[in-house]
């Protein structure tokens, strides 16, 4: 692997740029966790994935990169690619383009979140601290008035169990690289942890990007719920009504749409990682 030397201004600069900007995320999320307080939209990407706020924080500029007048040995040195990673970053790669190569569908309109309450009762959903929309019985009706058709494997893992038959696809782990596609929302807010998983091994500025594409899906996929999250500021996306459909639909593909070089950034990481292990 070539390395690559960033003059200490260059490397002190983007290390400051990184830690303000995650900072602007995870101080909130943090301060709720000292009050025990929870938040179903601002949370998730800190409780869902396994990426801690200060492995967030943590900022290195990817394999290759050695850092001119480092304040210690350990940092001057560059990441070098373990060749027993070798596998699972070509596991991420053969995913990622396996799912850059589909045509994006943009007709599941977030019904899986309406699939993981379906006929549950109040206190039996996994936000019972914000009530649904349309009541129980009316978010039944919606599940059983559409065509379920979700391809992402832990999206229908959380479904209710008598929700499960429903479901179009019947997506496995297994079956992952077969099903991905393009459009989904999970599979775009997936892309941080692809890149997270990569680390330290691809530059921290890649996985910001990530997260800050998988916060914003994360705020459709809630307006989009059977959650009343009004009172949070969040308004619905009526999927029932067919306005709010044709507003998920907009707002799939445009977050399609910003998904797409992400993911060719990381499919090139990934090749550039391999060709590095194969030297």
């Amino acid at each position: 692997m070539q390395l690559t030397v960033l003059a200490r201004p260059t490397w002190e600069a983007r290390r400051a740029a990184h830690e303000a900007r995650v900072d602007a995320w995870i101080e909130p999320h943090l301060a709720r966790r000292r009050l025990g307080r929870k938040h179903p939209v601002e949370d998730f990407l800190f409780t869902y994935y396994s990426y801690r706020p200060a492995q967030l924080r943590r900022w290195h500029p990817g394999a290759g990169v050695v850092l001119s007048d480092a304040d210690t040995p350990a940092c001057a040195e560059a990441v070098m690619v373990p060749p027993r990673r070798a596998e699972a970053i070509a596991w991420v790669r053969d995913l990622l383009i396996a799912t850059a190569a589909r045509t994006p569908h943009l007709g599941c309109f977030g019904l899986h979140e309406w699939a993981m309450v379906y006929r549950q009762t109040q206190d039996e959903i996994r936000h019972n601290a914000w009530p649904l929309r349309l009541g129980p019985a009316g978010t039944d009706a919606v599940v059983e008035a559409s065509r379920i058709r979700c391809s992402h494997y832990d999206a229908f893992r959380f479904y209710t169990a008598p929700a499960r038959p429903l479901n179009l696809l019947q997506p496995t782990r297994e079956t992952q690289a077969a099903n991905e596609q393009p459009g989904c929302l999970h599979a775009n807010m997936d892309l941080y942890k692809h890149a997270y998983k990569l680390a330290p091994l691809v530059p921290s500025e890649l996985i910001a990007d990530c997260f800050e594409l998988a916060r914003d899906v994360r705020t459709l996929d809630m307006q989009a719920s059977p959650y009343d999250l009004a009172d949070l500021g969040y308004a619905p996306v009526r999927i029932e009504t067919p306005e709010g459909r044709a507003r998920y639909i907009e707002a799939q593909r445009t977050f399609a749409i910003r998904a797409a070089p992400l993911r060719a950034r990381l499919i090139a990481e990934c090749d550039r990682l391999l060709a590095a292990v194969a030297e």
